[in-house]
């Protein structure tokens, strides 16, 4: 959420600011929406002073026997209460429409987020690894022999479209990812494995800004809770509401989820294989930082979610994202895009984003810069570290040969009891 007496402070600033994601101005309508508010709270407020002394004036009349001026006060007194239950129920209304807009609004960008209008204008930044070359024609990975066990048309009777049942070596090298994720975030980056909800109420999907703007991309129960999109929404919003030390920071966290998305307005997009699923598992990094450290929080986690890619032996490359492109809560974006042989090029796999103090404003997350100092917002960031399914994908189709069946890489040999391969008839060996 943005801050209002920044927008005072200098509207043209924020305006332009708006323009770089494509948006008219804001700053008219939300000051005209600030001054009515204002002017409601300060006439409450002059009205109560006026009240004050009219109800000391009348108690004095009534002390001295002079009821003629005593009947005159009271009946001033009650239109004064009248009046200033009115200019509050205002103040509330001017409140709620000022806080609803600024909900709606994304957030502002970092200067060195590059100009540019859709995914072609992404800035790329970084590339490791080389493709593949391949003697034969690569597949996609539900085409290839060994990927037997992804079974589209089980699901299919279960649950709809986009969703996928995993069995035997597809199911075992799928938990063998996550696994193999979540050692290195906590044994080597320094995260903390947490286990979280994926049923979360409004405020916490309003603190990581999935609502109001985002919610036909999401799922909701009868009862009011939401399913998670991704667990940022419970590792960020366990500071919410919260004062930290300062010495606390920064807070390094990660989950492995469940993750549910209603895929809105992506109809007839990615509809072949398991690559964009109503439901999916993802490991994800949050980190919680002062904001003199966020910048180089951001890098740090870009390298994490890049070293799960060299581990695996996995090419990929990663942009910024243009203003165009990024998230409606990200001040910079690193795309991080997986090479796909069966689809001749890169996918994103990771989106490490850091937030400045947008999503903290939203969930009144503070520290304490030194012990009886005044409280200040953290900064928030948060990325994939990896999305599990897709990260199944790239390890089928990179690892793929000729006869059908799959080499995996030699990093999760540990996690499946020394088998290193898929054979074509999708058993592991």
């Amino acid at each position: 959420m943005h801050d209002i007496r920044a927008i005072r402070d200098n509207p043209a600033a924020f305006d332009a600011e708006m323009a770089r994601r494509g948006l008219p101005a804001q700053s008219p309508a939300i000051l005209a929406i600030d001054k009515a508010r204002r002017l409601a709270i300060h006439t409450a407020e002059k009205m109560q002073a006026e009240m004050n002394v009219a109800a000391k004036q009348a108690g004095q009349a009534k002390a001295r026997g002079d009821d003629e001026l005593f009947q005159e006060l009271r009946k001033s007194l009650a239109k004064k209460k009248e009046a200033i239950a009115e200019n509050e129920a205002m103040a509330k209304d001017e409140d709620s429409r000022l806080r609803d807009i600024l909900m709606s609004l994304p957030n502002t960008l970092y200067d060195d987020v590059p100009t540019g209008t859709d995914e072609s204008d992404n800035k790329e930044i970084h590339r490791w690894g080389s493709p593949r070359d391949f003697a034969f024609t690569p597949l996609e990975h539900y085409q290839i022999p060994a990927a037997k066990g992804l079974d589209f048309d089980t699901a299919a009777k279960l649950s709809g479209s986009r969703f996928v049942v995993l069995r035997g070596a597809m199911a075992r090298v799928h938990r063998a990812l996550a696994q193999f994720m979540l050692d290195l975030h906590t044994e080597e980056h320094g995260l903390t494995e947490m286990i979280t909800p994926v049923l979360v109420r409004d405020e916490a999907m309003y603190g990581t800004n999935q609502l109001p703007k985002f919610a036909e991309d999401s799922y909701q129960t009868t009862n009011g809770w939401w399913l998670i999109p991704t667990s940022e929404v419970t590792l960020t919003n366990t500071v919410s509401g919260d004062i930290l030390d300062a010495d606390q920071l920064p807070l390094r966290m990660t989950a492995h989820t469940n993750c549910f998305r209603s895929e809105a307005g992506s109809a007839g997009k990615d509809t072949a294989g398991m690559l964009r699923q109503h439901q999916f598992e993802k490991v994800e990094m949050v980190s919680i930082t002062h904001p003199d450290q966020s910048d180089a929080e951001h890098r740090r986690m870009t390298d994490c979610a890049q070293a799960v890619l060299e581990r695996l032996d996995l090419p990929y490359r990663t942009v910024v994202l243009c203003t165009g492109d990024i998230g409606f809560g990200a001040k910079r974006t690193h795309d991080i895009e997986v090479w796909l042989p069966g689809q001749n090029t890169y996918r994103e796999i990771s989106s490490v984003s850091t937030c400045g103090d947008f999503q903290a404003r939203r969930m009144n997350a503070r520290y304490r810069p030194e012990p009886g100092g005044k409280p200040d917002f953290v900064h928030t960031l948060n990325g994939s570290g990896l999305a599990v399914g897709r990260c199944l994908i790239a390890v089928l189709e990179n690892g793929q040969q000729e006869d059908g069946s799959v080499i995996l890489p030699e990093v999760l040999n540990a996690y499946l009891a020394g088998r290193s391969k898929i054979t074509a008839e999708g058993v592991l060996v």
